[in-house]
C-alpha cells in the first residue's frame, strides 16, 4: 500500500517538474504563430491570390486579340481542256503541282459589346473582393476556434490542478486513518474506504492529465507544428475577464463588420451585375479587324511561274443580335437572382440579431452563474475547513470527511466549467460583431 502511494507521489512530482520546464506562451504569440503556418489558412490565402489573378482587363474580354497564321499547300490537279473550236483537240494535263504559303497576323478588337465587357471588369473585382471577404471569415473561424481551445487547455490545467490537490487532500486523510488503525481508532473498513478513495482520486488525476496533453496537441495541429509532443505552458490563468460588453454596441459593430454579411452584399452585387450582362445584348456590338498577310504561290503549269502578295487589310463590323429564343427568360432569371440576393441579405441580418440575442442572454446567464459559483465556492472551502477539524478531533466520519472534500471539488470544477462557459459566449460575440481581432490585440 505504501509502494502505491510512493509511485503516485513521483508520477505527480514528475508532471509538477515537467511543467515547470515547459516554454511559455501568450494567446497572441500562439495565434500569430497559427495564423502564419495554419494549412488551412495558406491554401485559403493562395486561392485569394487566384482570385486576384483573374481581375484584369484581359480577363474581362477587354483587351484585343492578335492571331499569328501561317500555311503551306499543295494541290495536285489533272484536267481535260476541250477548246469551242470545230476540230481542235483536247488538251490534256495530268499532275499539276501547284505550291501556296501563305503567313499573316490578325487583330480583332470588340470595342463596345452592350457595356458587358465593363459588367465582367467590375464581376472580376467583386469576384475579388469576394475572395477577401472569405479569407477574412476563415481568419476569424481560427481566431475563434483556436482561442476557444486555448482557454479550454487552460480549463484542463486548472482542473488538473484542483485533482491534484484533491490527491493531496485524500492522501493526507489515508495517512490519518492508517495511524489511527495502527493504534486501534479506525477500523480496517476506514482505512480500505480511505486506500479506495485516495486510488480514485489518483486514477481521475490520470484521466485529466490525458484530457490536457490532447488539448495540447490540438492546439500544436492548429498552429501546424509538427513536434506535438512539445510541451508548452499559457501566461493565462484566468478564462473569464469581464471586458464589459454592450449589446447596442455589439449590434451596430455587427451591422458594420461582420463579414457574413459583407459576403452577403458583394452576392448582391454580383447578381446585380449578371442581370447588367445579360441586358448587354440588348445592344449592338461593334468589332475593329484589322490585318497583315503574306501569300506565294508557285504554278506548275501557267504563264505566270511565281507569284507573292501582301498587304493589310482593315475594317469595322457592327452587329445586332435581334433574336436568340432564351434572351427574355434569362433577363426575367437574372431579375429574380438579383431579388433573391436582397433576400437572402435580409433573413441573415435578422439571423445576425436573433444569434447576438441568444447570445447576449446565454453571456448574461453564465456571468450570473459565475458570480453564484463563486459565491458557492467560498461556502464549500469554509465548509471542508470546518469538516477537516472535526475530522481531526474525531467527530466526524470518513464518509462525511469524503463527502465535504467532494462539494469543495465539485464548486471548484463548476466554476471552472461557469468560467469557460461566459468566455465562449464572449468569443462568439466579438466574432459575430466582427471584433474577434482583439485577441490578438492582448
Amino acid at each position: 500500500m505504501k509502494i502505491r502511494e510512493i509511485i503516485t507521489a513521483s508520477a505527480l512530482l514528475l508532471a509538477l517538474s515537467a511543467t515547470a520546464q515547459e516554454e511559455s506562451r501568450t494567446l497572441r504569440e500562439c495565434l500569430e504563430t497559427g495564423l502564419e503556418n495554419n494549412y488551412s489558412l495558406r491554401i485559403v490565402r493562395n486561392r485569394e491570390k487566384i482570385a486576384e489573378n483573374n481581375t484584369g482587363w484581359a480577363n474581362a474580354g477587354m483587351l484585343p486579340t492578335a492571331t499569328a497564321t501561317a500555311s503551306y499547300s499543295v494541290t495536285l490537279d489533272n484536267s481535260n481542256i476541250e477548246p469551242h473550236e470545230s476540230g481542235a483537240s483536247t488538251v490534256s494535263q495530268r499532275n499539276v503541282t501547284d505550291h501556296t504559303l501563305r503567313a499573316g497576323i490578325d487583330l480583332q478588337w470588340l470595342v463596345f459589346d452592350g457595356f458587358k465587357m465593363q459588367a465582367n471588369y467590375q464581376r472580376l473585382k467583386e469576384l475579388h473582393l469576394q475572395s477577401q471577404t472569405q479569407t477574412r471569415i476563415a481568419v476569424e473561424n481560427f481566431i475563434a476556434n483556436f482561442t476557444a481551445e486555448y482557454y479550454n487547455y487552460i480549463l484542463q490545467r486548472l482542473r488538473l490542478k484542483n485533482l491534484s490537490y484533491a490527491v493531496k487532500l485524500s492522501r493526507e486523510r489515508l495517512r490519518i486513518v492508517q495511524d489511527r488503525y495502527i493504534i486501534g481508532n479506525n477500523s480496517r473498513l476506514d482505512l480500505l474506504q480511505a486506500q479506495v478513495d485516495f486510488n480514485a482520486d489518483s486514477a481521475q488525476s490520470v484521466k485529466q492529465n490525458e484530457q490536457l496533453q490532447t488539448s495540447r496537441i490540438r492546439l500544436h495541429e492548429l498552429m501546424a507544428e509538427r513536434n506535438v509532443d512539445n510541451r508548452f505552458a499559457v501566461t493565462d490563468t484566468i478564462i473569464y475577464d469581464d471586458n464589459r460588453l454592450d449589446f447596442d454596441t455589439l449590434w451596430q459593430a455587427t451591422l458594420a463588420n461582420n463579414a457574413e454579411l459583407i459576403l452577403a452584399a458583394h452576392n448582391n452585387s454580383i447578381a446585380a451585375l449578371d442581370l447588367k450582362s445579360v441586358q448587354s445584348r440588348d445592344y449592338p456590338y461593334v468589332r475593329l479587324n484589322a490585318g497583315y498577310g503574306y501569300t506565294h504561290t508557285r504554278y506548275d503549269v501557267n504563264t505566270t511561274l511565281n507569284r507573292s502578295d501582301w498587304g493589310a487589310d482593315f475594317g469595322i463590323s457592327v452587329g445586332f443580335n435581334l433574336f436568340d429564343g432564351k434572351r427574355s427568360r434569362q433577363r426575367k432569371n437574372a431579375k429574380i437572382e438579383v431579388t433573391n440576393a436582397e433576400l437572402e441579405q435580409q433573413d441573415l441580418e435578422l439571423c445576425l440579431y436573433a444569434d447576438l440575442n441568444d447570445l447576449w442572454q446565454s453571456y448574461q446567464n453564465n456571468k450570473r452563474l459565475l458570480a453564484l459559483e463563486r459565491q458557492n465556492v467560498i461556502a464549500a472551502r469554509e465548509n471542508y475547513d470546518i469538516a477537516y477539524e472535526r475530522y481531526l478531533l474525531g467527530d466526524l466520519s470518513g464518509i462525511e470527511m469524503r463527502e465535504a472534500q467532494k462539494s469543495l471539488l465539485d464548486a471548484e470544477d463548476r466554476i471552472l466549467v461557469a468560467e469557460y462557459n461566459t468566455k465562449l459566449c464572449e468569443i462568439s460575440l466579438l466574432q459575430l460583431s466582427g471584433n474577434i481581432g482583439a485577441y490578438l490585440n492582448n
